[in-house]
């Protein structure tokens, strides 16, 4: 079957994008891997009228709502290899399947890549976090940390300190100015230069950072800008422009999400920075209306 739009990705900006094209009654294909980059989390904050609710049971009932359209279709399933131009491409499946469609939206979101430290990955989502407006007020008053190797440390550092006492990690690499120290100073933030060994406490809480030279400063909850990665390559595949954020390539867009190939547009995580799911699914809705249009006049 040919579609008027396949979206490849199907969590916040995914489903915003879906529900704009299935209102408009058009013959869209959500196509997702199952993996939301915030499944660790076992709550999402700050996204209004649903503040608190668990990220799954979020999504599962977006799904249901876009599915209750007639032209939308859903398929767990991996993109692999996309080609062609607008009007006309083709998506190639993981399973074998090929699809087409006149334009794509490429909302598969990004992965992140956590720092080699040992009790990091059991903790990611819990007690180690990287949105302080997620989840900070959770954690108010208590001693926070950050862990921060790139010049914005400080920056960041001051930024968490606005939610409890707060310990800068420079886990053996300092990238600090004088100003930056000033900074961290005037706003009463305790540097720690040693490296940092490992992360102790009833996983996925945090009681504190075990360093190399044998000392242990407590901390409930730690905070990182970790590096990211774009989930699939079909972006590259079909010739879109990237960009450098501060935290890894973003797929480049206009102001409607159209990215630099004519019919392939692009929201959330994978073409913008910062990050949350407000943020993406505000993403998804100037996407999929943005792709209607140009469904209807040729032009976003």
């Amino acid at each position: 079957m040919h579609h008027d739009a396949i979206i490849v990705g199907g969590s916040y900006a995914g489903l915003s994008a879906a529900i704009q094209l299935g209102r408009a009654g058009r013959k869209v294909c959500i196509v997702d891997t199952g993996l939301p980059r915030n499944r660790f989390a076992t709550a999402s904050h700050g996204f209004f009228g649903h503040d608190g609710q668990a990220p799954a049971e979020m999504l599962s009932r977006a799904r249901e709502q876009v599915l209750a359209y007639p032209t939308v279709s859903f398929v767990q399933d991996e993109a692999i290899k996309a080609e062609g131009q607008d009007g006309q491409f083709t998506l190639r499946m993981a399973s074998g399947v090929q699809r087409t469609a006149s334009k794509l939206l490429l909302a598969f979101g990004v992965s992140d890549e956590l720092p080699p430290i040992e009790g990091m990955t059991e903790r990611w989502g819990q007690s180690v976090l990287h949105c302080p407006y997620c989840h900070g007020y959770e954690y108010g008053g208590n001693a926070l940390g950050v862990i921060g190797r790139s010049v914005h440390a400080a920056q960041h550092a001051v930024l968490i300190a606005e939610w409890g006492p707060t310990t800068l990690f420079l886990d053996g690499q300092d990238a600090l100015d004088a100003d930056g120290r000033a900074l961290l100073a005037a706003r009463g933030v305790a540097i720690e230069p040693a490296p940092i060994r490992a992360l102790q406490g009833d996983a996925p809480a945090l009681s504190g950072v075990a360093l190399a030279d044998g000392r242990t400063v407590p901390i409930e909850a730690l905070y990182l800008a970790p590096v990211t990665r774009l989930n699939s390559p079909i972006a590259a595949q079909l010739g879109c422009e990237l960009a450098d954020s501060m935290f890894g390539p973003i797929i480049a867009t206009d102001a409607m999400k159209m990215t630099t190939v004519p019919g392939v547009f692009a929201a959330g995580d994978a073409a913008r920075a910062p990050h949350n799911a407000t943020w993406a699914s505000a993403d998804g809705v100037t996407a999929g209306t943005a792709l209607h249009r140009a469904l209807v006049f040729g032009t976003a």
